[in-house]
């Protein structure tokens, strides 16, 4: 294993805290009363980062912020020709470096999914790519999946290694870190001691286990056809959403999940454009200007849900499904729907 270094637990703060000073560093963190779980923020001098389980929520505001401030924009009007106004445009400043230590492999998988819509050529997204190209990820294996987590049958697994840079394997008495690709070469060199024989052997033992691990029943990566045949099936869709109350937090919290919309905000003659997270999972999604709505009941929007990720999408991009197996969906639902449940039983 080459490229690989070893912290001790009693100094990854120091390491955290020195990084912290030369880039944005984002860490796992539990709330003060636990009751809102554990969600990814900017390293503060003394956090403690939560590691020892999955986050509540994916560290997918790092690359694609909740709220983005797109551009400014001004208008002035011409000192010559008070009839005439110009625009004036705003561009945001630079994006700083960042290190987003201790996502789970189903996380950064997440982001496999935006690469493919917002990193094509004709279609290219400014913001999204500076952040990606500014971002690395430190990823740890996988050791706690719980009865919700289902990785395994989209494609993935608990040592699934696509999408981050370096990879965090805890043992006894610390984390080995290891290069996955140059960028993370690069950073290595700032975090640790090279590890010994001994800790590497044992890195070996813990990631090959994890590696033989199946995480949930069966494969959800072939429903495409299946989801095609059961379009028309009213029946089996209203069955299957009965429960939705379409609060759309199934979609907040998926790490694939990137509909998003756009608004202007202005006062006087300066305004900032900005854009937010969106659900299809709303009413107003969909409603067209005219006052039509193409998916007018959860109905037509979950079935929408269902098929984008296992249908459209792995028509459109290769095979791959829009999900990464985080398990997220099932365990933030109100009403506990279960997504394997409904698209295995197309």
């Amino acid at each position: 294993m080459s490229g690989t270094v070893f912290i001790p637990y009693d100094e990854l703060i120091l390491l955290l805290e020195r990084l912290s000073s030369e880039m944005d560093v984002w860490v796992p963190e539990a709330t003060d009363d636990e009751k809102r779980g554990i969600h990814f923020s900017k390293y503060r001098a003394g956090n403690i980062p939560a590691l020892g389980r999955q986050s509540t929520t994916a560290p997918k505001k790092v690359l694609f912020p909740q709220v983005e401030s797109l551009f400014g924009f001004g208008y002035r009007k011409d000192a010559e020709d008070p009839s005439r106004v110009a625009l004036d445009l705003n561009e945001p400043g630079g994006v700083k470096p960042a290190l987003v230590f201790g996502a789970r492999p189903c996380d950064v998988r997440g982001f496999l999914t935006f690469d493919r819509v917002f990193l094509k050529d004709r279609r290219r997204d400014p913001y999204y790519a500076a952040r990606r190209k500014n971002v690395v990820f430190a990823t740890q294996v996988c050791e706690t999946a719980d009865s919700a987590c289902f990785c395994s049958s989209v494609g993935s697994g608990p040592a699934d290694r696509q999408g981050s840079d370096l990879w965090i394997t805890p043992i006894d008495a610390g984390y080995v870190l290891e290069a996955i690709n140059a960028r993370g070469e690069t950073l290595l060199t700032k975090l640790g001691k090279a590890a010994s024989e001994n800790q590497i052997a044992s890195t070996r033992r813990i990631q090959e286990k994890a590696a033989a691990r199946q995480v949930g029943q069966g494969t959800l990566t072939d429903k495409a056809r299946a989801f095609e045949a059961r379009f028309s099936d009213r029946r089996y869709w209203q069955e299957m959403v009965s429960t939705c109350i379409s609060c759309g937090i199934c979609t907040y919290v998926c790490p694939t999940c990137y509909c998003f919309t756009i608004s202007d905000e202005i006062k006087d003659l300066e305004g900032e454009r900005f854009r937010s997270w969106d659900s299809c999972m709303f009413y107003h999604y969909t409603l067209e200007a005219s006052g039509h709505n193409p998916r007018p009941s959860k109905v037509e929007r979950y079935r929408n849900r269902i098929g984008h990720k296992f249908s459209y999408f792995p028509d459109q991009y290769e095979g791959m499904v829009a999900c990464c197996g985080c398990g997220r969906c099932i365990r933030s639902c109100p009403v506990s729907m279960d997504i394997r449940q409904i698209v295995l039983q197309l």
